[in-house]
Order: C-alpha cells, then structure tokens, then sequence
C-alpha cells in the first residue's frame, strides 16, 4: 500500500526536490501551499503528480484537514521566527490534530545538537521548535546534512574562486567539512519519509573535505594552486560575528544577514558529523567532492 506522504515547503528548491524524490519512490504525495503561491511552481508539482492543497497556514484547523490520512509530515519551510518555529508550531498542531503518526522537521543543516546557544540565530530557531517537536506525541526524525554543497560556488571564504584562494579559521587546515548536495538530501529525506523505523536524529553528508583536500581537489581539476591560509583563530572569529551582529541590527529582520552567513561558517569549523547515517539504505548513491567540483570548477579557471 502507497504510503502518504505531505510537504510543506514543497514549492521551495529542495522541497521540490523531496516531492520528486517521493514520487519517484512511488509515495501518494500532497503539499500544502498559501492561496498566493505563484501558479508556475504549482503547476510543476501538479505535472510532477503532487496533490496540491491550497490552505489558509495561519489556521491549524485547514492544516490538519489536509492532514487526514496522511502517514508522515515533512517539513521543508524557510524563514525566520515566524516561520520556524511558528508556521512549523501550527503545521505540528495539524499533525497531531490529524493524528499523523511522523514529522519531518525542517531541520536540514548542521547538526546543531552539541553546539552552544546563542552562537547562531537559525539554530537557536530550531532548537526552539525542537523542543516542541520533542514534547508533543508524535516520532520525530532530524535530517542533518551539514551544509548544501552549493555554497561552494558562492565564493565564499572557505573557497573563492574569483581570488583563486581557499580560507579556514583556527589550526584547521585538515578539519573535515561536511557537505550535502540537495538532491542527496532529498533522496535520504524521502527514504526517511517512508520508513517507519527511521531513528530520531541522523547524519549524512555527500563528501566530507578538509581546506587542505579542496587545495589538492583544485589543483587536480585546473593544474592551478590556490593560496590557502588561515583567516584568522576561531576565538577572534567568534568575536568578529558578535561586533557584526551588534553593528547590524537591522540583520535580525534578514534570513541571510551576513553576520548570519558567518555564523553558519563559524558552525562548520566547530562541529562535524561523526555518525554518519549514508549506508541507511541501500539504493542511495553520494556524490563524491571531487565530482561535485566538477560540475563547477572549470579547467581553464581564470
């Protein structure tokens, strides 16, 4: 028998990207979006087969009407307090009013279990939700993925390719960083959906790489050697976030407020995933950095 499951957020790149995955492991899929989400994304997730719910989110009440029958909730929702912990507060409340036995937070980052409070506004968010999430009578299951491979292309400071130069805070230069592509996450997540035995917190990443392991992946791929250096000791980086974060008040109102990117830079060279949860099942395959990088970094880099 199909197994039923709904997103919220499906409209959202990796949301999508869960929805295609559900469908493609033969789940009965809905999503439930405002009445003012914009007609191409809706259409994509009716074409792909998604059952597409249009529903008032600020009513618990329309939230557990399209929950009925459904056998797990995942959660694939951005955004600041009034959506990570509020909007995931009322679809929670929907559930549970529905009587769905499972929840997907949206808790798609690094495992922020270990870290300390305070030291990044969005986890602070889901560590806020979670508590919720962990008083209410439903089984939960965390993804933490680490961080989306995407930012690799970003230039940021962990990898510029712009300044040709490769960063890392402390004495880290062989620290692994852990990475996730979206569509493996939404592979994982989707299998997760479907299994009713899934543990409450599980670590995955596609390619764990030290600064020093981007160095040689570059020079592999170019022929060119980045300079790699250490930007700073992770106490004067710590330091240098709480100044920005005082300086830029106006960030708490913004989902990628730069102290914010900082904070999520700050968090990869503090904790990592030691309990990695990739060999769960059997039909996933991860991509490797070195074939991630490639489908970016140009041989003839300049």
């Amino acid at each position: 028998m199909k197994k039923a499951i709904l997103v919220a957020g499906a409209t959202g790149n990796l949301g999508n990207r869960i929805c295609r995955e559900l469908i493609i492991r033969n789940a009965d899929v809905s999503a439930i979006v405002r009445s003012a989400t914009d007609l191409e994304k809706i259409d994509v997730l009716t074409k792909m087969g998604v059952k597409v719910i249009e529903v008032d989110l600020n009513s618990v009440d329309e939230i557990a009407k399209a929950c009925v029958g459904i056998d797990c909730v995942i959660s694939a929702v951005a955004g600041l307090r009034d959506v990570i912990v509020d909007l995931q507060s009322r679809i929670l409340d929907g559930a549970l009013q529905a009587g769905v036995p499972r929840f997907i937070p949206s808790d798609f980052c690094t495992n922020y279990n270990d870290l300390v409070p305070g030291e990044n506004r969005n986890f602070d968010l889901r560590r806020e939700f979670k508590a919720y999430l962990d008083s209410a009578a439903i089984k939960a299951s965390s993804i933490f993925n680490g961080a989306f491979a995407d930012i690799l292309k970003y230039n940021t400071p962990i990898l510029n390719l712009k300044d040709k130069s490769i960063g890392y805070w402390g004495e880290k230069a062989d620290w692994k960083l852990d990475f996730t592509t979206m569509d493996d996450t939404a592979a994982f997540t989707a299998e997760v959906a479907l299994d009713n035995n899934a543990l409450r917190d599980l670590e995955i990443a596609s390619f764990q790489i030290s600064p020093n392991e981007l160095w040689a992946n570059v020079k592999e791929l170019t022929g060119q050697e980045f300079r790699i250096h250490q930007l700073s000791t992770l106490e004067d980086f710590a330091g240098f976030i709480k100044k920005q974060r005082a300086d830029n008040p106006a960030g708490e109102n913004e989902l990628y407020a730069k102290w914010q990117q900082a904070q999520y830079m700050y968090s990869m060279f503090s904790t990592q995933h030691n309990q990695l949860s990739n060999e769960q099942y059997d039909n996933l395959s991860w991509t490797t950095g070195l074939a991630y990088m490639k489908s970016f970094v140009s041989p003839n880099q300049s």
